[in-house]
């Protein structure tokens, strides 16, 4: 039920991800710029990620969700927190919900285990527009970022 929930809100998102990423909300009007700046870590297996989603931009977003993909599988059972849900063997859908412009929205954190204890991890964060899927634009290319089974931080 959970899972069906955050599918329906994700299938209404649209966004877009990184630094310089814009999106038109209505029409050719004024465009938002959203980005999303964290850090995750791993180590033994568990990855433990955190971000803050951003809108520079002048039209507010009156819903975002980002899709969380690894390149290693996911143990089989995770709690994730509210708003978020496994939608795929190695992904994970997490609504933000609404950004004014020029707003910065609510801090995300989450942490999955994989199934293995891999030396790295390579973590893709990437905009949903539609059904779950990612964007598929072209506008943007995912943000990604290469993650040591070290305990620190690696910045996005």
């Amino acid at each position: 039920m959970r899972t069906t929930r955050v599918l329906a809100a994700c299938g209404a998102a649209l966004m877009m991800i990184g630094g310089a990423a814009s999106l038109a909300v209505a029409g050719s009007g004024p465009e938002a710029d959203l980005a999303y700046h964290g850090a995750a870590s791993l180590a033994a297996g568990r990855v433990d990620v955190r971000f803050t989603p951003r809108n520079h931009g002048a039209s507010a977003v009156p819903d975002a969700s980002v899709r969380l993909l690894w390149s290693e599988p996911l143990a089989d059972r995770q709690t994730l927190p509210d708003g978020c849900a496994r939608s795929e063997e190695r992904a994970v859908l997490c609504r933000v919900g609404a950004l004014a412009a020029k707003g910065v929205g609510k801090p995300v954190r989450l942490r999955v285990q994989l199934r293995e204890a891999p030396s790295q991890v390579l973590l893709e964060i990437d905009a949903v527009a539609d059904g779950g899927q990612g964007s598929g634009s072209g506008a943007s290319e995912p943000q990604r970022v290469l993650v040591l089974d070290t305990g620190d931080e690696y910045y996005f």
